[in-house]
């Protein structure tokens, strides 16, 4: 049972009202096969099947319907110690949730505005989006469009950004144009829809050679076997920014035009609450362009920050 996470009993409980993994999951936000493996987990560790399941039904076990009601009532708790919690500390928690990239100096920014809550689940860009604009955040760090902003009701500032680099074999770590580079394009849109976005954009305005690929090879070790493969070198993304190079690998600049990827702290435009708005000022005060509106650098032309 020290396994269990809230988290997961949100989700047993949104399959119970469903009872079709598929709505529970766009409700939840999150990718079907992630919330059937969750599910799993938690019948796991809990040690009793919670859902009888095939591939056309869906319904609650004797088990299920009997822990239905206090995994409810352990939520409302849970929920109500939170709030308790945050009256106590003089402002409720401002919850912001992430991709992978978030300000070195978060903590020093925000300790004197307001009870910071980082959320543990780590979720694509249009996902926090979409989180934030159902509530379940309050901000979210991530890659948005000004479409996204205005159709989910969004604001956006600017709070990093990324020159990104290609990798390639052998040991030339001159420039390298970005006509005379490859993009990848991967077939998982659950995970990777925001980079295909950017990434197309990125082959039309520049030149650069889009690569379709279906493996998740965007980021780590498949990533450097595409590198291996690829005539061209290959534009990294926002998530291998950091990643150590194999010794046969090697990193080139990137220019005509230098390529960014801007973070934007997003919020809801009708956010009205004075802790969630002063975390916004404590994170993008002083933050300046980063550089993503100097001469030769490249946005995408939905970019906010262009």
């Amino acid at each position: 049972m020290t396994s269990v996470e809230l988290r997961q009993l949100r989700y047993f409980v949104a399959v119970a009202e469903e009872l079709n993994f598929g709505r529970a999951a766009e409700r939840l936000l999150i990718a079907g096969p992630s919330l059937s493996q969750q599910i799993k987990a938690l019948e796991r560790d809990l040690g009793v099947r919670l859902f009888d399941r095939d591939r056309r039904s869906v319904s609650l076990t004797a088990a299920g319907s009997a822990l239905l009601p206090h995994t409810r009532a352990l939520l409302e708790r849970a929920d109500d110690l939170q709030r308790r919690a945050g009256r106590l500390s003089g402002s409720e928690p401002v919850r912001l949730g992430y991709v992978n990239w978030l300000p070195s100096d978060l903590t020093a920014r925000t300790a004197t505005v307001a009870q910071l809550h980082l959320d543990a689940w780590v979720a694509p860009s249009h996902t926090q989006a979409a989180r934030v604009a159902a509530g379940g955040l309050d901000l979210a760090v991530c890659w948005v469009r000004t479409e996204d902003l205005e159709d989910r009701g969004l604001r956006a500032r600017l709070i990093g950004a990324d020159r990104l680099y290609a990798v390639a074999g052998g040991d030339d770590t001159s420039e390298v144009a970005a006509r005379d580079t490859a993009v990848l394009l991967d077939d998982d849109t659950t995970s990777w829809s925001s980079w295909n976005v950017y990434a197309e954009e990125l082959a039309q305005d520049t030149g650069a050679r889009a690569v379709r690929i279906s493996n998740g090879g965007i980021t780590g070790p498949a990533f450097f076997d595409h590198v291996r493969r690829c005539s061209r070198p290959v534009v990294n993304s926002p998530k291998g920014q950091t990643t150590p190079l194999p010794p046969d690998l090697v990193q080139r600049p990137v220019t005509a035009p230098e390529i960014y990827w801007t973070w934007s702290l997003v919020w809801r435009e009708n956010e009205d609450r004075p802790a969630v708005l002063a975390v916004v000022d404590a994170l993008c005060d002083g933050v300046g362009d980063l550089g993503v509106r100097a001469p030769g650098a490249w946005l995408p032309d939905g970019d906010p920050h262009r």
